[in-house]
C-alpha cells in the first residue's frame, strides 16, 4: 500500500474551473519523488491540495489509508505530513531557535519530543545550531530556506512536501539546499518535491511526474527523464 495515494483529483481555486484534472500519483514510503512542468501546470496546486489548503472537488487523497478530504492542514500535519511553501515562511524578528519551536506546535506540550526534535534538526543541519540565537532576518537566502526545511523536520514527518526549493536562489545555494534534502531523505523521510529547476529535480529524484495543463503528461524513472531531457524541454516545457 502506498504511503500517499492521489486518485483522479479534480480541483481549482474557483468553482467550475479545475486547475488539476484527473491527476493520479502513488508515493511509496521512503521514496524521493519529483514533479516538474511549465508554469501554470498545477504543480504547486497539487501540493497545496494534498496539505489541505485547497479542497478537491472529485477524486480521493489518502495518507496511510486515511482519507484527507475533510481534514484541516493542522490535522494533516499531525498525521505526519509537513509542507514547505515556496519562499520563506520564517518569522524574521524571531531567532532561529524560536522559529524551530514553532515547528513543534502540534506537540508543544511534549518537552521530551521537542528536545529530541531539536537534537535531530541540529544534527542534520549544523548551520542551524551555529545560528540558533540569530534572528531569521539576518540569514542568507540559503540559510533561510534551510530554516524553513528544518522547522518542518522537527516534527519528524513521514512525508515532506517541498514547493520550489530552488526559487530565487543562486546555483551554488541550490546545491546546498538539495544536499540537506538528501540528508533528510537518507534518514527515512519520504519527499514529494516540485521544482522548476528540472536538472536538480531529475538529478535528485528517483521517480518523476510531469504535469501539463493540470494533468499528468509523463511519468517514469529519473533515468528515463535524463535520457529524454532535451525532448522534454523542447516539446513540453518550452512549447516548441
Amino acid at each position: 500500500m502506498a504511503l500517499l495515494s492521489i486518485q483522479n483529483i479534480h480541483c481549482g481555486y474557483f468553482e467550475g474551473i479545475d486547475i488539476l484534472q484527473n491527476v493520479s500519483l502513488e508515493i511509496e514510503s521512503g521514496s524521493f519523488i519529483g514533479i516538474i512542468g511549465p508554469n501554470g501546470a498545477g504543480k504547486s496546486t497539487l501540493l497545496k491540495t494534498t496539505f489541505g489548503f485547497l479542497k478537491y472537488r472529485k477524486g480521493k487523497i489518502s495518507f496511510k489509508d486515511v482519507e484527507l478530504h475533510r481534514l484541516s492542514p493542522f490535522e494533516i500535519k499531525k498525521l505526519g505530513i509537513s509542507y514547505i511553501p515556496q519562499g520563506s515562511n520564517n518569522f524574521p524578528y524571531m531567532t532561529v531557535q524560536e522559529n524551530l519551536f514553532l515547528g513543534a506546535w502540534t506537540f508543544r506540550r511534549d518537552r521530551n519530543r521537542i528536545k529530541e526534535g531539536l537534537a535531530t534538526v541540529y544534527d542534520i543541519f549544523p548551520v542551524m545550531y551555529e545560528k540558533r540565537k540569530h534572528k531569521a532576518e539576518f540569514l542568507s537566502g540559503g540559510e533561510a530556506k534551510i530554516l524553513s526545511i528544518a522547522k518542518e523536520m522537527i516534527s519528524s514527518p513521514d512525508l515532506l512536501l517541498v514547493d520550489e526549493p530552488s526559487a530565487g536562489l543562486a546555483p551554488k545555494i541550490v546545491s546546498y539546499v538539495y544536499e540537506f534534502l538528501r540528508n533528510s531523505h537518507e534518514r527515512g523521510i519520504t519527499i514529494l518535491l516540485v521544482d522548476q529547476n528540472i536538472n536538480q529535480a531529475i538529478e535528485n529524484s528517483e521517480y518523476l511526474y510531469m504535469l501539463e495543463m493540470g494533468s499528468v503528461a509523463m511519468q517514469g524513472s529519473a533515468h528515463m527523464f535524463k535520457e529524454n531531457l532535451k525532448d522534454i524541454i523542447r516539446d513540453s516545457l518550452l512549447g516548441a
